[in-house]
């Protein structure tokens, strides 16, 4: 099992997080992103840039995750594309998709998308919070801890 980050838009907490997961459970993680990533020196943690331009980083995810692998990441199109290949996906305020919820989050998404384009709702998501923190730690341990189980 290997750990993909979708890592553009990734809260520095959560990447700290995601640090000292890969250097406990000896789980190789892999940061894509299409800017330049610092990542600490460590055989378990690695980052990958890829050119510029719309999803590229998740094309490249999709491409390369596997069946049990884990992706972290807040795009649902790609936590779904992650499912299809069975894979795992958990976004960074602590929820899985699952293939029992990924299609909702989906609709839920165009739906949303609908009403910024008809200039009716505006807002992103909520201020990344502490409980949010807290929430995804709690799922990695718990999922790290069945995968190795």
């Amino acid at each position: 099992m290997r750990i993909w980050v979708d890592a553009d838009a990734m809260p520095a907490v959560i990447k700290d997080i995601l640090f000292r997961a890969a250097e406990r459970k000896r789980i190789v993680s892999t940061l894509v992103a299409n800017k330049l990533l610092r990542v600490p020196p460590s055989p378990w943690i690695r980052a990958l840039q890829v050119p510029h331009g719309f999803d590229v980083a998740d094309a490249e995810i999709a491409r390369r995750v596997e069946a049990g692998d884990l992706v972290i990441t807040a795009d649902i199109p790609l936590a779904a594309q992650v499912i299809e290949k069975g894979g795992h996906a958990l976004n960074p305020r602590g929820e899985f998709y699952s293939p029992e919820n990924i299609r909702e989050a989906l609709n839920l998404r165009d739906f949303m998308t609908g009403l910024r384009d008809a200039g009716l709702a505006s807002s992103g998501p909520p201020a990344f919070s502490q409980s949010d923190r807290q929430a995804f730690a709690n799922q990695l341990d718990r999922f790290l801890a069945k995968a190795a189980g």
